[in-house]
């Protein structure tokens, strides 16, 4: 994986809204979150977070911060949320929002693990 173009700052605010809601981070070049195989939310190359929701969760977190679909390598993420730079700095508020996400991604089917 290519490295991140996220700034110092928004590895931070990343780093510090999981740390908000006891969740671990993997990767070292492009930070992330999975359970069983799947993610649920990274820090894009391009440089900004997305976290994946429900689509009940997704169609509200757009509609209140005017959000958009996360775009990553020209592709959209299905599932996924931009987060608006703004936000990731509202920890408490986003904290909400990252839970939802924790808890969605413990309904998707585990995916098998590709380590030998």
């Amino acid at each position: 994986m290519a490295k991140s173009e996220a700034s110092e700052e928004t590895l931070q605010l990343y780093t510090d809204l999981l740390s908000s809601v006891g969740l671990e981070q993997k990767g070292k070049n492009m930070p992330y979150t999975s359970m069983n195989g799947n993610m649920y939310s990274f820090v894009a190359k391009e440089g900004y977070v997305a976290i994946r929701l429900s689509e009940e969760d997704k169609q509200e977190f757009i509609d209140k911060y005017d959000a958009g679909p996360a775009i990553s390598y020209g592709a959209t993420m299905r599932g996924y949320v931009h987060v608006p730079d703004d936000l990731l700095k509202r920890t408490q508020e986003l904290s909400e929002y990252m839970k939802k996400s924790h808890e969605f991604a413990k309904t998707l089917k585990p995916k098998p693990s590709k380590k030998k």
